[in-house]
């Protein structure tokens, strides 16, 4: 059994310091790898990274991470990226990693995502150049992560993004914005690709379970609705990948 901790959208800011620190000190109790789904910052500035940082710096697992829409916003998402991998904490976008955990090894693939909706409700790769720019950013992402999936040949596969490869998570968001928060596009790239269970943020009204339409385990772990400092998956336990958490 492997032991994944995640969470997504803590929205750190220089005021953050000593929120999360408190409820990581026995971490590594309860999981064998953290696992954080984009938005750590609130504006994408490089030195609220540096708070997140700092917070995470007692973690004694493996820190994995992709970025989120926020950590885009002042164009800051390199120096961004390179505050977090100077500190250890791995990096993904369109890449792959593997740890090692007492149950075995795990790959994690990772893309921040985007968004297009999805089937039925969903914007095509026609018209006007800014709408197929908008689809075609979509695809080539979820190209991405399907080649970083496939690539991992790993004992369990996780799939970690920003944006939702399903709309199943999405309930309780208004539908208006459902293109805006994710696309079937990243679902397809799981299910062609494979995965025990995919990950994901940016919902904050949204649900905490779903499935592709492959069948593939799919979690919203925005704090806003887990409610906690992280969740913990377990790969290997069951149907269920939910574990119970302290």
């Amino acid at each position: 059994m492997i032991r994944v901790a995640a969470v997504a959208d803590v929205h750190f800011g220089h005021d953050s310091a000593g929120t999360l620190r408190p409820h990581l000190g026995d971490l590594g109790d309860h999981a064998d790898v953290l696992l954080v789904g984009g938005d750590l910052t609130r504006h994408g500035e490089p030195d609220e990274a540096a708070v997140l940082v700092e917070e995470l710096s007692g973690v004694d697992v493996p820190a994995v991470a992709v970025l989120g829409n926020h950590d885009y916003h002042c164009d800051g998402e390199a120096e961004i990226t390179g505050v977090l991998e100077d500190s250890g904490i791995t990096v993904l976008e369109g890449t792959s990693t593997v740890v090692d955990t007492p149950g075995g090894s795990l790959g994690i693939a990772g893309v921040k995502g985007f968004g297009g909706g999805f089937p039925g409700a969903s914007g095509s790769d026609f018209g006007e150049p800014e709408m197929k720019a908008f689809i075609r950013h979509t695809k080539d992402i979820a190209e991405r992560l399907g080649a970083a999936l496939s690539s991992l040949d790993t004992d369990r596969r996780v799939a970690l993004l920003h944006y939702a490869p399903t709309d199943d998570t999405l309930q309780g968001e208004r539908l208006e914005i459902y293109p805006f928060l994710g696309s079937y596009l990243l679902g397809e790239a799981i299910d062609g690709a494979g995965a025990d269970l995919a990950l994901h943020g940016h919902a904050h009204k949204g649900a905490e379970k779903g499935v592709t339409a492959g069948g593939v385990h799919v979690r919203n772990v925005a704090q806003p609705v887990i409610r906690r400092a992280y969740r913990v998956y377990c790969l290997g336990a069951g149907p269920d990948p939910t574990c119970d958490t302290a």
